[in-house]
């Protein structure tokens, strides 16, 4: 399921840029190898493309030694929130925390998560999270 937005959207990820400007960038340019520049850059599109319920873009952008087999999004979850709280990157490793807030059912919950991050290629993805608390 996918809930496509337009360009001209304000971008999920709270950057304040319209969406073709920003996260949608990055969603539509993996086939032309425009990759996210930075951690948090990636961190931002995948939380968009959660969003916008762009699996493809979340599965091509999960490194392939953590990614799983497939990805489910539930209906019932609407996410609300992104709030990057540290960003760092260091070589070919980076990481990121953030809170994202999200409702399920219409039932407030929010994920404390420190992502993991690495660079192969010129191009970043996701290795996989530590929630916080």
């Amino acid at each position: 399921m996918q809930a496509r937005k337009s360009s001209a959207a304000v971008c999920p990820c709270g950057s304040g840029k319209h969406l073709g400007d920003c996260c949608g960038v990055f969603h539509a340019g993996l086939s032309l190898q425009q990759y996210a520049p930075t951690p948090e850059a990636l961190m931002r599109s995948r939380y968009s493309a959660y969003v916008l319920g762009d699996i493809a873009y979340l599965l091509a952008t999960w490194h392939p030694s953590t990614a799983p087999g497939e990805l489910e999004l539930h209906a019932s979850t609407k996410w609300l929130e992104l709030d990057v709280r540290h960003a760092a990157s260091t070589g070919d490793a980076g990481v990121v925390e953030f809170v994202a807030r999200y409702r399920v059912n219409g039932r407030g919950e929010r994920m404390h998560e420190t992502s993991r991050f690495v660079r192969e290629n010129g191009r970043w993805y996701y290795i996989d999270g530590v929630m916080q608390r």
